[in-house]
């Protein structure tokens, strides 16, 4: 009967979502019994239903045996059946056919199958900003070089890579000026899809000139424009994922929030990832948990003099970036860390929009600030100045 005898036993295309629509066709008519008085309606319901989810899939099914095979299938008992074209489906299964390009109603799908009931899924968070500060899916915190191309996400459905390049002569400091998206193709959901945003060129389009993926009227994938060359939004529904990029001063940030169940989706060559496991060691410019407090434009050693070539000093730098952050966690240190490096006021702002990224996309609230340990090592409140977590951590005696 139709292609149902090669469940299980064909090789399918993993974008093609045949096997799916032939499953649950399967779901919904394996309870009719023919001696029923509406076994036809119920069964003609089911086949309009299995018609219309081939053909959301049209497209990425071209030259699948198994699809043609089911669309010949489908026509032949819709005529054996005296089944209409167009009528009512099964309503399952059109419940079915949105969840398919909406993460968040995966779930309920599976408990409506019959399956057991689930936990709501784990959403994760990796943020990159600054000379560049790293906060990757476990919520580690770090400052790296990583210049040139790196991994942020490499898994089964999405991949990001950004290119840091140096922003002080002389400074192992580095800041990210261009960032390329691979949203990977996915059933009838979306098409391969590929964005890239440089310096002074934020489109809110990917590089084939569409705003979205998909079918356009359930909106599973798209793009939107915040602020014209800016700002932009990429909302990923149908794997669950936001991206916020940015352009301030001359650099670029990013922040994703992600399923971990698709985060963990990765072969064992895709290992290097800066979100799900942090810069490499040789990568960091914090050694061992300590950021050496640059000084006229290099990384000099703990405890060397402070009046650094970027115009600004200790204390006119913690000052700016208490203007614009009132709480002093990492992102507040890693704003005067920035300005001691560049001199760039445009860093106070990137650090800014970074925690309000993770105000909007962190899925926890008690997790949206990191703070400085005070440690073990004799640092009091008396000092001017400590490090920890990797960043240089500062307290000024006017704001205890």
């Amino acid at each position: 009967l139709l292609s149902i005898s090669c469940l299980g036993d064909c090789e399918l295309h993993t974008s093609c979502g045949i096997q799916k629509c032939t499953t649950d066709f399967v779901s919904f008519t394996s309870h009719l019994n023919t001696a029923l008085e509406d076994f036809d309606l119920e069964f003609c319901k089911a086949l309009r239903a299995y018609s219309v989810c081939t053909y959301r899939n049209s497209k990425v099914c071209r030259g699948n045996l198994v699809y043609h095979s089911a669309v010949l299938g489908i026509g032949d008992l819709m005529t054996q059946r005296n089944c209409t074209k167009n009528g009512p489906t099964s309503s399952t299964n059109s419940e079915m056919t949105h969840d398919l390009c909406n993460y968040s109603g995966h779930t309920e799908a599976r408990e409506h199958q019959g399956g057991e009931k689930t936990a709501p899924p784990t959403y994760l968070f990796c943020g990159l900003f600054g000379d560049p500060h790293l906060r990757t899916f476990k919520d580690h915190f770090q400052t790296c070089r990583v210049e040139g191309a790196w991994p942020l996400i490499d898994n089964k459905y999405l991949s990001v890579q950004v290119t840091n390049v140096p922003v002080v002569p002389g400074s192992s400091a580095t800041a990210t000026n261009k960032i390329t998206i691979i949203f990977k193709s996915y059933q009838d959901c979306t098409d391969q899809k590929v964005y890239q945003a440089m310096t002074d060129d934020l489109p809110a389009a990917f590089v084939d000139g569409t705003t979205s993926g998909g079918d356009e009227n359930t909106r599973s994938f798209y793009i939107v424009e915040k602020v014209s060359g800016k700002y932009i939004e990429m909302h990923a529904r149908y794997i669950g994922t936001t991206v916020y990029i940015r352009q301030l001063g001359h650099y670029l940030t990013l922040a994703i929030r992600m399923p971990q169940e698709l985060v963990m989706s990765f072969e064992e060559s895709q290992d290097l990832q800066l979100c799900l496991n942090g810069c490499p060691s040789s990568e960091r410019i914090d050694q061992s948990g300590y950021l050496p407090l640059p000084v006229m434009g290099k990384l000099l050693p703990w405890g060397a003099a402070s009046h650094p070539q970027s115009g600004y000093t200790l204390e006119t730098a913690t000052t700016k970036c208490h203007e614009k952050m009132l709480v002093k966690d990492i992102y507040f240190y890693s704003c005067v860390f920035d300005l001691l490096t560049t001199g760039d006021d445009n860093f106070t702002a990137a650090a800014h929009s970074a925690l309000q990224d993770v105000e909007a996309l962190h899925p926890s609230k008690e997790h949206w600030h990191i703070f400085p340990r005070s440690g073990d090592d004799g640092v009091g409140r008396d000092s001017k100045f400590f490090v920890s977590l990797g960043l240089l951590c500062l307290i000024l005696v006017p704001y205890l």
